[in-house]
């Protein structure tokens, strides 16, 4: 590992044990290159091949890239939810706390304010237990694009982050499909100057060395896949973690609300560790026990 010294040492040193790389990977991407019912239909139909007959067993599509400082991650998928039901909860910013809320490194979420002046103070930090004030803070403004009949649009945005971090973008658009279906564009993406790099690259010589993403480079002596590392895996896995926590806290809200919790931690950890290899991080008990202390403290707080 490359020695590092003088002002940017502490940050990454703490960055490293903090598990940076999962705040770097929360980044999400805005600019959609297939916006507007018309766009998103046409990439369903483009992508309905690779949805339907994938490693993943369930209609999904990853793609990522990387272009100058800033790593980009997108994920296509069919949600087995009507529509309206779908448009109807991601139009909530506390629906959105709610899902933000089930990746391990998610401390704390908070819907604050009201119509286009909305933000979510959240909270990023450690895979393990960790006081939600000793996290990162990342303060996302919310911003309501469409929400229309036939397409649903919105968007997360934050300025910066930690560790020279910036243009955080979460977007999500979805539009219905057939048989009570919705074909759902969840993308991200961040910025990062020398700070975010050096984290990074010590998380990927470190804890981060031998973790990969989804997409398939190649094939190796043994005619296996070959998945993607390096930033594009981080993304990638961060990516899955977010359209995980989407589809779990639609599925929790088929359940009586005094359910609905344990449903949707539930839901999260099973759906994760189907992809053991690129996901695993603890054991069930952990993750609830976790989870269930930082709900109950957000829920204490928005009382």
């Amino acid at each position: 590992m490359t020695f590092i010294s003088g002002p940017w040492a502490g940050a990454i040193r703490a960055a490293a044990k903090s598990g940076a790389a999962c705040v770097l990977g929360l980044a999400a991407l805005g600019a959609q290159a297939y916006s507007g019912p018309a766009g998103l239909q046409s990439k369903y139909a483009e992508l309905r091949g690779q949805l339907s007959d994938n490693n993943f067993h369930r209609p999904l599509y990853i793609e990522s890239s990387e272009a100058g400082d800033t790593l980009k991650g997108d994920i296509y998928a069919v949600l087995d939810y009507p529509f309206a039901s779908v448009s109807s909860t991601l139009k909530n910013p506390a629906d959105w706390c709610d899902i933000m809320l089930l990746p391990f490194n998610t401390k704390a979420c908070r819907a604050q304010g009201g119509n286009e002046q909305t933000t979510l103070q959240v909270r990023i930090g450690r895979k393990s237990g960790q006081a939600a004030q000793d996290a990162y803070p990342l303060e996302f403004r919310w911003q309501p694009i469409a929400l229309k009949p036939d397409y649903f649009e919105s968007r997360l945005v934050a300025a910066k982050g930690p560790i020279g971090t910036r243009d955080y973008d979460i977007s999500v658009s979805v539009v219905p499909l057939d048989g009570g279906h919705t074909f759902m564009h969840l993308s991200y993406s961040y910025g990062y100057g020398f700070a975010g790099r050096m984290a990074m690259q010590t998380y990927l010589a470190t804890t981060g060395a031998e973790k990969v993403g989804f997409s398939v480079s190649g094939k190796d002596g043994n005619g296996q896949p070959v998945y993607i590392g390096g930033v594009r895996g981080a993304i990638e896995r961060t990516a899955m973690r977010y359209y995980l926590a989407i589809d779990a806290h639609l599925a929790s809200l088929k359940v009586p609300p005094d359910q609905q919790l344990e449903k949707r931690l539930q839901t999260w950890f099973n759906s994760s560790e189907r992809y053991a290899r690129q996901l695993h991080e603890m054991d069930r008990a952990t993750y609830v026990t976790m989870k269930l202390g930082e709900y109950g403290r957000q829920q204490a707080a928005a009382r």
